[in-house]
């Protein structure tokens, strides 16, 4: 489904604060494989969902999506393949619209633009469909705007508009982070049973290593820009929290951290 192959990428070229991030990057995700990557700040996991979604062009290598060489596509037309829930819930969803104007808009996303109206009343009971997935009440509240509800409403919200015109990979970007611990759980569940019920290839980017192990079938550490453990199948179900500590505080020691 998704394969980066030999990636090459320098920050601050030919300047005092060069840093070579990835040299000769590889990493492959199977089809409906949910990959958890953990690893400590600036080892590379959100550039490497930079370089996947088209945000940013790799200095080298190439990116392919379900086989297609994908590298030099911009990241709005990636937008059709692959969707991304960010760690702030608002830049998952429109504040100022409502939830039935809202989820118009990621149902179109796939459709070109022209003087017809964006909002498909004939579509409320699909949304409505989506919305009671989530189990949050939310199917009731079509016209309330998306600032009114929580962040963790919105974090939902925003993850059920990102996956409603199935795309082929999903990239959560620390996407419970900035939320209490109680909504966290409640959208981690959320994301189980969306990426299960909808069978999408998914990588999560977490600093939660309980949720990297509960709830993922891949779990990749990685650190400046090298991955040091890559864990599936009966492998990463015998992983625990302590385990993925020790392989860390042993990364850092090696690394001199």
């Amino acid at each position: 489904m998704l394969k980066l192959d030999n990636i090459c990428q320098t920050f601050n070229k030919n300047t005092i604060n060069e840093k070579i991030l990835f040299e000769n990057f590889n990493l492959e995700v199977k089809k409906d494989e949910f990959v958890s990557i953990v690893g400590s700040n600036g080892s590379g996991k959100t550039t490497l969902l930079n370089i996947i979604s088209g945000n940013l062009i790799p200095d080298s290598g190439k990116v392919f999506v379900g086989g297609k060489d994908v590298t030099k596509l911009k990241n709005y037309k990636r937008a059709k393949n692959i969707a991304r829930v960010f760690q702030n819930p608002e830049l998952g969803t429109c504040p100022s619209m409502t939830i039935f104007e809202n989820m118009s808009i990621a149902d179109n996303k796939l459709n070109p633009y022209n003087l017809t109206g964006g909002l498909n009343h004939k579509r409320k009971d699909f949304y409505r469909s989506q919305l009671e997935l989530l189990g949050l009440g939310l199917e009731d509240r079509l016209n309330i705007t998306a600032k009114t509800l929580s962040g963790g409403q919105r974090q939902a919200l925003a993850l059920i508009m990102a996956t409603m015109v199935k795309p082929d990979i999903l990239l959560l970007d620390e996407h419970t982070a900035a939320l209490d611990p109680k909504s966290s759980d409640i959208v981690m569940q959320l994301t189980e049973k969306v990426v299960t019920e909808k069978k999408i290839t998914t990588l999560m980017v977490t600093h939660n290593l309980r949720y990297a192990i509960e709830y993922s079938n891949r779990c990749i550490m990685m650190h400046e820009g090298k991955i040091h453990l890559d864990k599936s199948g009966e492998e990463k179900k015998k992983q625990t929290i302590a385990d993925l500590l020790t392989v860390f505080n042993e990364i850092s020691i090696e690394c001199g951290n």
